[in-house]
């Protein structure tokens, strides 16, 4: 049986954007669906499919490695 998983994350303090939301979760299209919740905007989103979605967590990953600790 598949897990059935769904990954909210959310702003910081710092950039004052910790009312906004980020979800993520595959959906029944096989598709990674990510959407972007801004309280007052209307959420936006974007479905990804799997090679994309690995090219996506590369890049997250080299970006994460080029923040400095402050």
């Amino acid at each position: 049986m598949e897990a059935r998983v769904k990954l909210e994350f959310y702003g910081t303090d710092k950039s004052k954007t910790n009312d906004y939301t980020l979800v993520a979760y595959s959906n029944i299209n096989n598709e990674i669906y990510i959407s972007i919740d801004m309280e007052d905007i209307v959420p936006s989103f974007i479905c990804l499919d799997k090679p994309t979605a690995v090219r996506l967590v590369r890049e997250l990953k080299k970006q994460i490695g080029n923040l400095t600790n402050d």
